[in-house]
């Protein structure tokens, strides 16, 4: 063996140790050659039972890459020894679908058992969201382990409020090295799915403490907003995020152009001059959009935090034996 290839063997196991698995496209493709197939069957089969439920298997993704990297620790359910992310401020009555991702984990466990991780489960069905209602597709780099356990503080700590503006979220993802352009284009991912009333309560109608609506809310599109959600009304309502919630396009960022953002965190894109830029040229261009988009979604899903994995049988718990670990058992 050449004193340049041990060289390079050596490095490989040192990038492996420090930033996690090495991942890669068809990562499966002997241990089990349809993972990618059945992912895409069954996410076809859970969007003709509800539209909705593709973008919300797309919103795992975000909640769970960010919140220690790419690790399907947002699927683990609490136990009498972890509090979990579901039930952290930003996920409480808001993340949904976990049963599209348990369908698919059955499916694979079916054709090819303890071979493909949760956290790859939620890469591919999020890819498979956006290409099933229209947008682009893409290859998916693959081979993560699954977390040995969850934290609701690491989620309170990290996650975004939908009152979040446009420096703080560019701050937010320049920890994670992803751009402005990254930014603004996975925002995007609103253009399919539902937000509930919840969530722009405040600006509707005391937007900063001021007591009055966001003046950049398009009077018509805030009037509807206000039917939808009243004051004293039900709080779990949803309204669309766009003008097309079920197809991906770019009408998300012509809506933000429009003054019709649904969430603060949505229109500040628009108001903000270190956005602003970005939202024009993907609502006037949306191969560019889709270009960012997919560069975005690569991005987030290289995100990883080097921490010990396995391969769950269930997504929603650890494996007995690493519980058993964990619970300081012998």
């Amino acid at each position: 063996m050449s004193l340049l290839l041990s060289h390079l063997i050596i490095y490989l196991l040192l990038l492996t140790m420090v930033t996690g698995e090495i991942l890669r496209p068809r990562f499966y493709s002997e241990t089990c050659p349809e993972a990618e197939s059945i992912v895409r069957d069954e996410m076809k089969k859970a969007m003709i039972r509800e539209a909705r439920s593709v973008a919300s298997v797309m919103r795992l993704q975000f909640h769970d890459c960010f919140v220690n990297g790419c690790d399907g620790s947002v699927l683990l359910d609490d136990t009498p020894n972890m509090l979990g992310e579901k039930l952290s401020l930003s996920n409480i009555n808001s993340l949904r679908s976990f049963e599209v991702v348990d369908d698919i984990k059955e499916a694979l466990e079916k054709a090819c058992p303890s071979t493909v991780s949760c956290a790859d489960i939620v890469i591919m069905a999020s890819r498979d969201a956006v290409a099933l209602t229209g947008g682009p597709d893409w290859e998916v780099k693959l081979g993560r382990k699954d977390s040995l356990t969850a934290s609701q503080k690491d989620s309170d700590d990290i996650m975004p409020s939908p009152r979040a503006n446009a420096t703080f979220l560019i701050d937010l993802f320049e920890r994670f090295d992803l751009s402005v352009r990254d930014m603004v284009a996975l925002s995007g991912s609103h253009s399919i799915g539902k937000g509930r009333c919840f969530s722009i309560m405040f600006r509707l109608y005391n937007q900063s403490g001021s007591g009055k609506p966001d003046p950049a809310l398009e009077p018509v599109y805030r009037k509807k907003l206000n039917q939808l959600c009243p004051l004293g009304g039900d709080e779990n309502v949803t309204g669309d995020l766009d003008a097309t919630p079920r197809v991906f396009d770019n009408q998300y960022f012509k809506d933000l152009v429009s003054g019709r953002g649904f969430l603060n965190s949505d229109q500040t894109l628009y108001t903000s001059r270190e956005t602003r830029g970005y939202v024009k040229r993907f609502s006037e261009d949306q191969g560019e959009f889709f270009r960012a988009f997919e560069e975005g979604m690569v991005k987030l899903g290289d995100l990883q935090s080097g921490r010990p994995g396995e391969v769950r049988l269930n997504c929603r718990v650890v494996n007995t034996r690493h519980n058993d670990v964990l619970l300081g058992d012998s």
